[in-house]
């Protein structure tokens, strides 16, 4: 009896799938089995530490706020997901992996765009969560903080809010972002035209290297310290805690959100927010958020931008400023609010009024499927460039597309792009950040969104940063390109890395190459978009 082409194909992918469950279960016993061992060997319990997918918790600890990544195949989740309380036990963690062959993954609050901290493509792979290496330890007189990377933004805020009224950290604004990835690679926040990014703060870190051993700033040495902050921390080691300098704000900051529809004149009002957004006084801080809507009054779509804005002083101070540099948005004292900067907080994560124990939250109450991207603007975009992005928005369903226009400029200007990895300082008039939203799960409608967001990518090209073209490392994006670790190369290829290393990076590319050759030149620690290493030359004997 004869079987079909049809027949034949379906019979290898039931063979491919049984031999990967059988060489996952495999994997996945060996693993614990080793990493038991491990810490029975410390007199260390292993309860409330490992989690497999017959575990009741496992799901519930694999959640993400972004459910696109690795929503198409139930191959690329970890084996297990491993929740230590202590160095010691990552370190069991670590020698496994090395052991076994078995890639780790390292996940601080799982908000990676592409999901880099909890996925792969490649298999098998466990998970080393850090949510329990969360402890914030606070020096008010000295104005310094250590903050391990399992904690959160909103927990760290929540921590300085209870020990003064004007102790402060400049970072991001979704509270539940863990601290590891957001400081790792960036971390640009509300007070960034004053106070700078997250990563400029950061004075000292301990991390565990490829061989398990601890390093402070001292014993890492000058190039690795200036590689993790701003070039991704997983790419080198896990980093455990960092050490930061906190910032002193006024006690009372003002907050406004005027939003105008485009029959208000919003087209012309974004096109003027550009000639002064990072030019104005470094402690005020203008984002405009760009949607599509449907309009209550005509009801047919409309596009309304929202400028979201932050004052480090009084609204007395802050009208004078607003009439002189922005006099067309029209503000009025009314549309401003006094409040603390903790409050401010809360304003912007969009929970105002909510008790701050809000912020100690690890999820947010809901999930969607979700892409995004990132471009830096050099030259105001012209009014015919922002119609454009108008008939874009009005493409997807009213507020699932959402456009950022973030500024830069002020304190992000004091560092020389090659001070840290983060380069996109002088030059960058504002930041964009598209976000696409979607509800429904498969392959089909996820391809129309992502198709979307490439082809407004594709329109955006004439008008943002060039040669490279400028991408923010906390706003991961795979299109730009990935490493290819097959035929067992582990070591990737430096050729295909550049392509997407010089967006993020720029010239720092090549540095952080040469810091991650001399750390870890086999490449344990990598992902689809982790720096490699420089490959091993041959040595030839004459």
């Amino acid at each position: 009896m004869g079987y079909s082409n049809n027949n034949i194909i379906l019979i290898f992918l039931c063979i491919t799938n049984l031999l990967r469950f059988i060489i996952g279960s495999s994997s996945s016993g060996d693993f614990i089995e080793c990493l038991t061992v491990q810490l029975e060997s410390s007199n260390s319990a292993t309860d409330d530490l490992i989690y497999t997918p017959s575990n009741n918790s496992y799901a519930s600890l694999l959640i993400a706020q972004n459910l696109r990544p690795g929503s198409t195949s139930p191959y690329n989740k970890p084996l297990i997901i491993f929740t230590p309380f202590y160095d010691y036990q990552i370190q069991s963690a670590i020698y496994c992996s090395k052991k076994l062959r078995i890639q780790i993954r390292v996940r601080s609050g799982g908000h990676d765009y592409e999901g880099l901290s909890h996925t792969s493509r490649d298999n098998p792979f466990v998970v080393v969560d850090m949510r329990n290496l969360r402890q914030i330890s606070i020096d008010a007189e000295q104005k310094t903080a250590w903050v391990e990377v399992g904690a959160t933004l909103g927990q760290l805020y929540h921590t300085l809010a209870q020990k003064s009224g004007t102790l402060a950290f400049t970072a991001g604004v979704c509270p539940t972002v863990g601290i590891g990835g957001h400081l790792s690679g960036g971390g640009y926040g509300m007070m960034s035209r004053r106070h700078s990014i997250a990563a400029d703060h950061i004075t000292d870190a301990r991390i565990m290297n490829v061989d398990g051993q601890i390093l402070d700033r001292r014993s890492m040495g000058e190039d690795l310290f200036w590689a993790i902050r701003g070039g991704g921390g997983t790419s080198f080691g896990i980093v455990i805690a960092f050490k930061v300098n906190l910032i002193t704000v006024p006690e009372t900051v003002t907050v406004f959100n005027v939003t105008k529809t485009y029959e208000q004149n919003a087209t012309q009002l974004v096109h003027r927010w550009q000639y002064i957004a990072d030019k104005v006084d470094e402690n005020l801080l203008m984002r405009v958020f760009l949607r599509s809507v449907r309009s209550l009054t005509t009801g047919k779509r409309t596009v309304i931008a929202s400028f979201t804005t932050l004052y480090l002083g009084g609204v007395e101070d802050l009208m004078p400023i607003m009439k002189v540099k922005f006099p067309e948005l029209g503000l009025v004292e009314k549309d401003c609010t006094k409040m603390s900067w903790i409050q401010s907080v809360l304003f912007f994560a969009y929970i105002p009024n909510q008790p701050l124990n809000v912020l100690l939250n690890r999820t947010t109450p809901f999930t969607v499927y979700f892409k995004g991207k990132s471009d830096y603007v050099t030259e105001p975009i012209p009014v015919d460039g922002l119609i454009g992005i108008w008939r874009f928005l009005h493409e997807e369903d009213e507020n699932m597309a959402e456009i950022q226009f973030s500024p830069y400029g002020g304190a992000i200007n004091s560092f020389s792009e090659s001070e840290t990895p983060f380069p996109h300082r002088t030059g960058n008039i504002f930041m964009i950040d598209y976000g696409l939203s979607w509800d429904s799960p498969g392959n089909e409608e996820a391809e129309k969104h992502l198709n979307w967001m490439r082809r407004i990518y594709g329109y955006m090209a004439a008008y943002v940063s060039k040669s490279p073209r400028g991408a923010y490392f906390n706003y991961r994006d795979l299109d730009l390109g990935v490493n290819n670790y097959s035929s067992g190369n582990i070591i990737g290829s430096y050729d295909e890395a550049k392509v997407w290393g010089m967006k993020y990076f720029k010239n720092n590319f090549e540095r952080l190459v040469r810091v991650k050759t001399k750390v870890d030149p086999s490449n344990f620690f990598r992902n689809e978009q982790s720096i490699p290493p420089f490959p091993l030359q041959p040595m030839y004997s004459s």
